[in-house]
């Protein structure tokens, strides 16, 4: 798969039934579960919604049955009306046909009355009446046959009122449009819910897409998540130290097929590998300080430095593999964060939520988590997930959650294909896990869990 021509569409699949049972909440009826992948085998985007189980969605065969009887008793009136139209052009004749019974009758009463004298004059005249009539007698017979199918279509009609009033009563009384729009519109509510709700908990982690091998053991990629529509560039900065430039690549196809790039020079080096790219800008950590800098790609100047106070640096509290990596800075679906651990803190991780623009801390929190003991963390909606290793057997086995102030044990496994990670960080526009490893750079999909309220849809 070439992974430039990922993410392009969404599917959504609603499954319906007692699937997925593990994950059900408490009350399956009021609430939508949500599983959302970045990428399919194919590259489409996926998101599977198990519905609650009373929705009205979980109904098509009846659905379908009513929406055949309703097209049938739509046909069947349109039948009656063509008869109607034809029984009372008959019906004209018929009557033309009564006066001229009616004439003859006359006619006859006077044969009796005067029949010597007038025998020969209205034999002649019954004659020429009965020419009239003759042509009126099969329309008679048609007219017959047509009164009899026209009360064998009511009948029917009759019968189908009644099964379709026992169906209406069994889905609730809705017709096949209603129900069609109703699904409809929770198609749309479900899309415009996905759009606005791109946040979950992480489920999965995809095996791993190496897009390319280069560079040293060390390092970081990444694409701008605030990037505008059609902007796929690649930054590219290798090794963890003592190195100012950063490579910015056209596409994720020029990445891949090509070495020809531009170079930024940054006013300072770097520290370790938790630089990020933010809405044009480059967040990264000053070499040998806690000082945070953002550098402005269109301008090439620094808008903002930031002392992040109390904060380790050079190698005091960095990741199980070191190299500088006390501060790691990265984004998610809620904005800029900052990673590292104080003394204060017992060498414990810290997050912290920063403004992008200031670089003001808004709020911090404190975990029970040693910052050594970490192979790499990344943050997903609000929720930093810490490795176990950097090396071999690597897994995501913890989760701190911000929006709860909370803490759990997980067991996510995460292919370490290469040996030796030095960078993971979460884009959350693409829905991938970015991984510098051992010299090659390299894309994980995640999967995300998303339970919905039945009110918010």
């Amino acid at each position: 798969m070439q992974p430039a021509s990922k993410l392009p569409t969404l599917i959504l699949l609603v499954l319906m039934g007692t699937e997925l049972t593990q994950v059900l909440p408490a009350n399956p009826e009021e609430s939508w579960q949500v599983y959302s992948s970045a990428q399919d085998s194919e590259g489409r985007c996926v998101c599977t919604v198990v519905a609650p189980q009373q929705t009205m969605c979980s109904r098509d065969a009846r659905t379908k049955q009513l929406r055949q009887l309703l097209e049938k008793v739509q046909n069947m009136t349109q039948s009656i009306q063509v008869l109607d139209q034809r029984t009372q052009r008959d019906l004209q004749y018929v009557v033309r046909m009564e006066d001229q019974l009616r004439g003859l009758e006359t006619k006859f009463r006077q044969v009796e009355e005067n029949h010597k004298q007038n025998l020969a004059k209205q034999y002649k005249a019954i004659k020429a009446k009965m020419a009239e009539i003759r042509p009126l007698i099969p329309v008679l017979e048609e007219y017959k046959a047509d009164a009899r199918l026209v009360l064998q279509f009511k009948q029917e009609v009759q019968n189908l009122t009644t099964s379709l009033a026992h169906l209406q009563e069994e889905m609730g009384a809705y017709d096949y449009d209603e129900l069609h729009s109703r699904v409809s519109s929770l198609e749309e509510r479900l899309r415009a819910c996905m759009q606005k709700l791109a946040c979950g908990k992480l489920k999965g982690i995809s095996d791993p897409i190496t897009i390319k091998t280069s560079g040293s053991r060390f390092g970081s990629w990444m694409t701008d998540p605030l990037a505008p529509e059609g902007d796929t560039r690649v930054w590219y900065m290798d090794g963890y130290h003592n190195n100012r430039f950063v490579r910015e690549y056209r596409s994720m196809t020029d990445f891949m097929t090509s070495d020809n790039f531009t170079s930024h020079r940054l006013p300072h080096p770097w520290s370790g590998t938790g630089q990020v790219v933010y809405n044009g800008s480059i967040y990264f950590n000053k070499f040998q300080s806690h000082v945070i800098i953002k550098f402005d790609f269109k301008t090439s100047t620094i808008s903002k430095t930031q002392r992040l106070d109390n904060a380790g640096f050079s190698n005091s509290y960095h990741y199980a593999w070191g190299g500088h990596s006390d501060i790691d800075l990265m984004v998610d679906e809620g904005g800029l964060w900052a990673v590292y651990a104080t003394n204060q803190n017992a060498g414990n991780i810290v997050i912290s939520k920063l403004n992008p623009i200031t670089l003001q801390i808004i709020k911090t929190w404190t975990t029970n988590h040693p910052k050594r003991s970490a192979g790499e963390s990344f943050m997903i909606c609000g929720t930093l997930y810490v490795t176990n290793s950097y090396s071999g057997g690597t897994k995501v086995y913890y989760a701190y959650h911000t929006n709860s102030s909370t803490y759990e044990y997980i067991d996510i496994p995460l292919q370490n294909k290469y040996s030796h990670i030095s960078m993971l960080d979460y884009n959350p526009r693409d829905r991938a896990l970015y991984a510098w490893n051992n010299g090659h750079q390299v894309l994980y999909n995640v999967t995300l869990f998303h339970l919905i309220r039945s009110e918010e849809l």
